[in-house]
């Protein structure tokens, strides 16, 4: 006979994969029993009944109790959360009602908000985005995806995402692809329908993603912004205002001059500029040659004209080639660090995840628990 404290510690290794934490520590776990013939009995508690992740759960459960020596056979019984035991859930998770707000604004939050912007639609934003966030994620860091272009949704697409996201009362638990979190309003609409919203509305839906989504404790969270310096970007400004942004252009003077205006909005609101992300640089040719297709420069002129602008070092964080494996990557749902992780595209976009991911995150302003004697 096995000792119940074993059973819980071989269900404290399932992880919830939406909330990403044991199902032991969410209080998911009614009650775990073995009888004299080694048959294990597991009661299990969803947090909404037709839970998505039911499956998941069920298996990943009994694969845990499976291992266990004596074990001759394992039931996974599931039930579903009461109403008090979800509301103490979103306690443990949020805090109280009085509490909540934006959890990236938190004087104890450590994570790192980039939003990542252009000047003009059409130069791969929200490519390089979802490639920075797997790249990063490959890495072992915890990251998250806000899809804030409400009218020009494509974060799912590119992430292969098709189900929506789970709510426990009004908690939104994101959905997981590639292990990053991912909200957009995209999961929310019906087909391809438009999303035809004027300005209060879009930094109210943008407010409910911050604030109402449980992303955890990420150590990033990258904003896929929609192009120019209209409401979206104002409103970031005002939800996230230690969020830094980072500029996606393409090598033209054109596209340079545009995405200028992008980034230099970061002096109107007092935020920091990342860096610059030249997209679609050149295109490697079968003899090995390269064709610079939209001309060159580009990032170098903007990562200059930035630092001017703000008055402190802007550096070019990276040239991405053109490459048509960053396409398939986009269609098929698997973007190209992990489709192709060798490619010349791919490896310029670890280059420049590495770059982000190697920044510390700040203890300034912590309050680190420390009393002085």
């Amino acid at each position: 006979m096995i000792d119940q404290s074993v059973l819980l510690a071989a269900l404290a290794t399932v992880i919830d994969p939406e909330l990403r934490k044991p199902i032991t520590e969410l209080g998911m776990v009614a009650s775990v029993e073995m009888d004299d013939d080694g048959k294990v009995t597991a009661v299990v508690r969803l947090t909404i009944a037709g839970c998505p992740m039911h499956e998941t759960i069920t298996r990943d459960a009994t694969d845990a109790l499976s291992k266990l020596d004596g074990v001759a056979s394992v039931t996974v019984e599931l039930t579903v959360m009461t109403a008090e035991q979800r509301a103490q859930l979103k306690e443990q998770l949020k805090g109280t009602a009085a509490e909540r707000g934006i959890p990236f604004n938190d004087v104890d939050s450590l994570t790192r908000v980039y939003a990542v912007a252009s000047g003009k639609g059409g130069v791969g934003k929200s490519s390089v985005t979802v490639n920075l966030a797997c790249a990063l994620a490959a890495k072992g860091l915890r990251v998250g995806i806000v899809d804030a272009d409400i009218h020009g949704f494509s974060v799912p697409g590119l992430m292969g995402i098709t189900q929506t996201p789970t709510r426990v009362d009004e908690m939104i638990l994101p959905p997981v692809a590639h292990d990053v979190k991912v909200i957009s309003i995209g999961m929310f609409v019906a087909g391809n329908q438009p999303v035809a919203w004027r300005g209060p509305m879009l930094h109210r839906a943008l407010e409910q993603f911050l604030g109402d989504v449980y992303f955890g404790d990420l150590d990033i969270l990258l904003l896929d912004l929609p192009p120019g310096t209209g409401d979206i970007a104002i409103s970031v400004a005002q939800l996230l205002p230690k969020a830094e942004i980072l500029v996606v252009t393409t090598p033209q003077a054109a596209a340079a001059d545009v995405a200028e205006r992008a980034g230099a909005i970061a002096v109107q609101t007092g935020q920091k500029v990342a860096g610059v992300i030249e997209n679609m640089s050149f295109l490697t040719l079968p003899d090995g040659s390269t064709m610079e297709v939209f001309g060159s420069g580009g990032g170098e002129i903007l990562s200059k004209r930035l630092s001017q602008t703000m008055n402190s070092e802007v550096k070019l964080l990276g040239q991405i080639p053109l490459d048509m494996a960053l396409r398939e990557g986009g269609d098929s749902g698997l973007p190209i660090v992990l489709s192709a992780p060798e490619s010349p595209a791919a490896q310029a976009l670890i280059k420049i995840a590495s770059k982000l991911a190697v920044r510390p995150r700040g203890l300034a302003g912590m309050k680190l628990g420390v009393t002085p004697r």
